[in-house]
């Protein structure tokens, strides 16, 4: 699914697209990546362009990061998508892309 339909799935079925804030949760979501038949798969981390930074749809604040330094700049309608192998780093990715995702149970 593109970003936004992954969060509304997650939604209604579940909790929230899920959210990483520390080394546990990345070890748990590799996990279940590693499952996927995309390459990557989405989180619930997405940049604002008018206000510029990158937020937790369920409101975490963005303290733990594992970005890819993939040289790609912030640019509107981007979400982060974790890749489901190699180092499983975050890579910013565009809303339209379709990929599996994970969501979170509370």
């Amino acid at each position: 699914m593109n970003w936004e339909d992954a969060l509304y799935y997650c939604r209604d079925h579940y909790h929230d697209l899920v959210t990483i804030t520390n080394l546990d949760e990345q070890r748990w979501v590799q996990e279940k990546a590693k499952n996927a038949s995309t390459d990557h798969v989405w989180m619930g981390l997405r940049y604002t362009c008018t206000l510029d930074f990158w937020f937790w749809v369920s409101d975490e604040v963005v303290s733990y990061k594992n970005w890819a330094s993939d040289g790609l700049m912030d640019d509107c309608d981007m979400s982060a998508a974790i890749e489901t192998g190699g180092e499983h780093q975050w890579f910013k990715k565009f809303d339209d892309m379709e990929f599996n995702f994970v969501c979170s149970m509370s």
